[in-house]
């Protein structure tokens, strides 16, 4: 997961939602609108006591659904479990069909501009 400032954190703060179960924090996930159309699903992480209970998978779907409400018709994510976004109807796309803009945020990360994560993506329309 990428590092991110304190800063970054409060500036992106209304991005994201939080599950807990037994009022415990049990995962974390953000919708990061790029454009019009397109936003990023991020921050994606469900703590370890807590996987397998389908906590990750419906961090996502709620941040779909709601990107949906406004206007979002392409969902996209860089990660390191394609499975799991497979399983919620992403396919896998080469980093060069992401918008430009997402790489802003890259330039900080100590991996650049080696990237090894998997660029995913989710269309309405397909």
């Amino acid at each position: 997961m990428l590092a991110r400032s304190r800063n970054q954190l409060y500036e992106t703060i209304r991005d994201m939602i939080v599950a807990e179960e037994d009022g415990q924090l049990a995962g974390v996930g953000g919708l990061h609108i790029v454009w019009d159309t397109i936003a990023e699903v991020r921050t994606l992480a469900v703590a370890k006591n807590a996987t397998r209970n389908h906590i990750g998978s419906e961090i996502v779907t709620r941040l779909i659904d709601e990107g949906k409400k406004i206007g979002v018709e392409t969902f996209f994510t860089l990660t390191y479990q394609p499975e799991f976004f497979f399983s919620l109807g992403f396919r896998e796309v080469t980093k060069d069909k992401l918008p430009q803009k997402i790489w802003k945020e890259c330039i900080d990360c100590p991996k650049f501009p080696n990237c090894d994560e998997i660029a995913m993506i989710l269309m309405e329309n397909e």
